[in-house]
């Protein structure tokens, strides 16, 4: 697949290239990021040119990830967010916002809107959210994109060769007003 761009009034999210490797690099630089995400630590400036260069136009081309950089109108980045294919109909967000950029609601918004297009252009029916215990802004993204928290797992995170518990939680097409591709029967009771 081609990459994709996807605008709203605040934001551009498009894939990241060589000329953003610079941007990724400082950005990942945020010791949050590098505790509660599973970048490399340190993070090297080969790391964030194999992110430019290789595994973000990869998984464009494959279909396996459809990575975003969330940039401001004026081209700063803000953000990155990957939705990676898990299995048929299944895919999993991950996010982080810049130090500067946090709390003004950017990686939400990111997050539904690209929630939105692989519900309606790849046909996932569902986007599974997880992140290590602790990690409450992470939480707080998914729960204002209105992510239903299913849950904790247990080990099912290897952060930096570590295992950790995660919480798990959804989205489904139909809580943003959409089509599924298949018939959804929820459970009764």
């Amino acid at each position: 697949m081609e990459p994709v761009t996807l605008t709203t009034d605040r934001l551009v999210l498009r894939a990241v290239g060589p000329h953003d490797t610079r941007a990724v690099y400082e950005a990942a630089q945020d010791p949050g990021i590098q505790r509660w995400t599973t970048v490399p630590s340190p993070y090297l400036p080969e790391h964030a040119s194999g992110f430019t260069r290789q595994l973000v136009p990869d998984g464009w081309e494959q279909g396996s990830m459809f990575t975003f950089g969330v940039f401001l109108p004026g081209g700063e980045l803000a953000g990155m967010l990957g939705l990676t294919m898990r299995s048929l109909g299944v895919a999993e967000v991950g996010f982080w916002a810049t130090a500067e950029h946090r709390g003004r609601g950017y990686v939400t918004e990111a997050t539904l809107t690209a929630c939105r297009w692989i519900f309606t252009m790849v046909g996932v029916d569902r986007v599974e959210w997880r992140a290590e215990v602790g990690n409450h802004p992470s939480r707080a993204v998914a729960e204002r994109a209105g992510f239903t928290i299913e849950g904790t797992l247990r080990s099912a995170l290897n952060n930096k060769g570590v295992r950790r518990d995660c919480w798990v939680g959804s989205l489904l097409p139909s809580d943003l007003g959409l089509p599924s591709t298949a018939p959804y029967l929820p459970a009764r009771g």
